[in-house]
């Protein structure tokens, strides 16, 4: 019980170690990533993870809850400031459960939704076939132009009338461009439907006044406290409607989770509180300022983009004209110690193997330090791979551009 890692187990501490090594040595263009403060990993690793909980603040099945309830109602007070909202629920142990327990509160199984489809941005807890929303409920979803890779609101709102959803669900984990939640509310309001915005890749940005708030304009709202938020793996769940809290608390808790986890929302708490200072707008800010500077400089190298850019922290390359599929250009990126993920683009196919698209995301490098000078290297290295991905001749050019990367993790050290 007294020993240290090294000792009791070094299998998982050379993995953890080895892990640190590695973020502080490749590029992090995962859009779904961030790097944390210390004080958010202090509050993961504290002794409040051995105290079990169920119920809220005041009122616990358990015994010894006070520095609990004092971690948990400090959290809550920071989303409601932070977002401006009446009710906030900061239990929820994922986004997807945050989603999970919306859904609990406010439909019944083979009630309909529409959503965003998965290819043109969506998230899987939107009623994907694959997940238990889409095994539940009447899942339609609403795709992009074509030609402009944006939702187009007029044919939103016809395939909305046409429907006659029980819920229209507004955000998702690849769409590039601000999202105009007060037309999704007018849409929801003239079909008789609830609105969720899921905000879960936004909200640091929603925080730090980057992006429109969807607070004042949708029933309900979900996000992660990772992502832009740089906070612990966790959910969320706001209204600016405290009508809905009592039903949504009965849905966390009883009804799709058990004990809260402790530590974590310690560490919510801690990085809500670090998202109302100041110095969070300026991070919000130069996020979005380095997404454009990638997404130009890329477009500018001939890499076609969903869209042709971004309003966000996140951009889609889209490879459909180059014969290349995202998998290859995510695993020669690597090979220069460069970290993305394939992606489907809009109207693309199943199969993951065969997606013709890669997400890209600046929140992390943007937490490293890196600003717009930094951004326009990252994007003529990633152009230089793509090209010589299509050319087949990476080979020649990976020692110059890992001893690039090695001198920008160097500069902006974690």
């Amino acid at each position: 019980m007294s020993s240290f890692l090294s000792e009791s187990d070094p299998l998982i501490f050379n993995a953890l170690t080895s892990e640190v090594d590695r973020q502080r040595h490749q590029i992090e263009l995962i859009a779904s990533e961030n790097i944390v403060s210390q004080g958010v990993l202090e509050a993961l690793g504290h002794r409040i993870t051995n105290k079990t909980l169920e119920g809220y603040p005041g009122h616990r099945f358990h015994g010894g809850a006070e520095f609990a309830d004092t971690i948990e109602q400090a959290a809550i007070d920071r989303v409601k400031k932070l977002f401006n909202c009446e009710y906030a629920n900061v239990q929820p142990h994922s986004g997807t459960q945050a989603n999970q327990a919306v859904f609990f509160a406010a439909l019944k199984p083979g009630d309909r939704i529409l959503s965003l489809d998965l290819a043109a941005g969506g998230h899987l807890s939107h009623g994907a076939a694959p997940n238990l929303s889409g095994r539940w409920f009447d899942a339609h979803h609403y795709a992009v132009d074509r030609t402009t890779g944006l939702i187009d609101y007029d044919q939103l709102y016809q395939q909305a009338m046409s429907l006659k959803p029980k819920m229209l669900i507004a955000g998702g984990s690849a769409y590039p461009r601000e999202l105009d939640f007060a037309r999704m509310a007018e849409i929801a309001s003239d079909v008789g439907a609830l609105l969720l915005a899921d905000m879960a890749h936004i909200a640091g940005l929603v925080a730090g006044g980057a992006h429109p708030s969807p607070v004042p304009h949708a029933d309900i709202v979900t996000c992660t406290t990772t992502k832009t938020l740089r906070g612990p793996r966790g959910g969320l769940i706001m209204s600016r409607d405290q009508a809905w809290a009592k039903k949504m608390q009965s849905s966390v808790f009883p009804g799709v989770q058990g004990s809260l986890h402790t530590n974590v929302i310690a560490a919510k708490a801690v990085c809500l509180g670090e998202a109302l200072k100041p110095t969070f707008r300026d991070y919000a800010a130069q996020v979005v300022k380095n997404a454009r500077v990638l997404a130009e400089t890329l477009v500018a190298n001939k890499i076609d983009l969903v869209s042709n850019g971004t309003d966000t922290h996140l951009l889609l390359l889209d490879f459909s004209n180059k014969s290349l599929k995202g998998q290859v250009v995510q695993d020669a990126l690597a090979e220069i110690n460069i970290t993305s993920n394939k992606n489907p683009v809009p109207f693309d196919t199943t199969r993951p193997s065969e997606w013709a698209g890669l997400r890209l995301g600046a929140a992390a490098v943007t937490t490293r330090g890196f600003a717009e000078a930094q951004m326009g290297e990252i994007a003529s290295m990633v152009s230089t791979v793509i090209d010589r991905c299509s050319a087949g001749d990476l080979e020649d050019a990976k020692t110059a551009l890992k001893q690039n990367v090695a001198s920008l993790c160097q500069q902006f050290p974690i």
